[in-house]
């Protein structure tokens, strides 16, 4: 190895990778490892000694940090550790063990703390693939605290059992947020506060939709906020809106549901359907009213926020004509936060069709590829 890496700095190279691709190693063997390269390979304190670990093992972020002490001084990782098999080393972890322990690594990176929650989230609505409660740093569960010992000891100083703030990673300790009653600068500024630059279009956009839900529920979280700023586009873009929803659901029969759709030069089309389901009926009345059939693979349904009334948001992935799509959609009810997730789908679908390719919109999962 040492003489490939020598090989390739003489022939130019700049940086160098030292992979660990299958996530075979351990932090102790990668560090000998790294320190023998660096004793070994002329040239190599010239260039950047990077590094790229996947997490088989559950040792990713471990591994690249051993190597970092050794003198790595690249990392190869990803937002919220995506990434082939069990994942890559997550970008977020890395980021604050180096922040957090300095004084242990003598080392800091120029990644603004404070957008790594945000992103988090952004990248989890993109790829459909949702954060685990208990995840290290943008999980929800990251800075909670249940047992009564580690509260006690929170109330009489935070640093007892926080050794990071939730502010230095852009999540903010206020939940609660606001209600039906709240002004537009007051919405303005809990939007900046949550990490999100938003120009005057969209803003005013946004804050519709949130005076909608405030109609809907008493309490409007921080969750329910993200969740309309992460499905703004997608609620907006034509060619079809949805304007009804009827769904009725008996014990042992199938279920009936009718959809409004709004057409973009103002026309309606309303079609039925039954199923199995509510969603199933609802999704195929969809594809009734707008002549786009797909083929569901997944459907997956989590809260954004606290309460009987939190909203639902849903994450379809479908298959149409060979290529594989993801859509979003949010609402107090699940059965319409599904019909929004996706008809979004069928508005990009029809929307390619029309410009004869991939149109605006979200990106597919080709292209949020990371």
């Amino acid at each position: 190895l040492a003489e490939v890496g020598h090989a390739a700095i003489e022939a130019g190279a700049r940086t160098v990778n030292i992979p660990d691709t299958v996530g075979y190693t351990v932090p102790a063997e990668f560090d000998r490892l790294f320190r023998y390269l660096k004793e070994h390979v002329p040239g190599i304190d010239d260039i950047t000694l990077s590094v790229h670990c996947h997490n088989d093992l559950g040792m990713a972020v471990a591994n690249s940090l051993a190597a970092v002490g050794a003198g790595a001084r690249q990392v190869e990782c990803t937002i919220n550790g995506i990434g082939e098999r069990a994942g890559n080393c997550s970008l977020e972890e890395v980021v604050m063990a180096l922040n957090t322990r300095a004084e242990f690594f003598d080392l800091h990176t120029n990644i603004e703390t404070t957008k790594l929650y945000p992103t988090s989230r952004l990248v989890s609505s993109i790829t459909g693939m949702h954060v685990p409660r208990n995840k290290a740093i943008v999980g929800e569960n990251a800075f909670a605290h249940e047992a009564g010992i580690h509260q006690h000891g929170m109330l009489q100083h935070a640093s007892t059992y926080e050794i990071m703030r939730p502010e230095d990673v852009g999540l903010n300790r206020s939940n609660l947020v606001l209600g039906k009653h709240s002004g537009r600068h007051a919405f303005r500024e809990r939007v900046k506060e949550l990490g999100f630059d938003l120009d005057d279009l969209e803003t005013n956009r946004v804050f519709q939709e949130f005076k909608k839900l405030a109609d809907k529920k008493k309490d409007v979280y921080d969750g329910d906020i993200e969740a309309i700023i992460m499905n703004a586009d997608a609620a907006t873009s034509g060619p079809w809106k949805l304007q009804e929803l009827e769904v009725q659901t008996h014990t042992d029969q199938p279920a009936t549901a009718a959809v409004t759709l709004l057409r973009e030069d103002g026309t309606a089309t309303t079609e039925s359907a039954r199923g199995d389901g509510p969603v199933a009926a609802a999704f195929q009345a969809l594809e009734h009213a707008t002549g786009v059939a797909l083929v569901l693979r997944n459907f997956e349904l989590h809260s954004a926020s606290i309460g009987e009334d939190a909203q639902g948001e849903v994450t379809v992935t479908v298959d149409y004509d060979g290529q594989s799509y993801r859509g979003h959609g949010t609402s107090v009810d699940i059965v319409e936060a599904g019909c929004r997730a996706c008809l979004e789908v069928m508005n990009r679908i029809l929307r390619r069709q029309q410009s004869g390719g991939a149109g605006p919109g979200r990106p597919s999962p080709e292209q949020a590829t990371i």
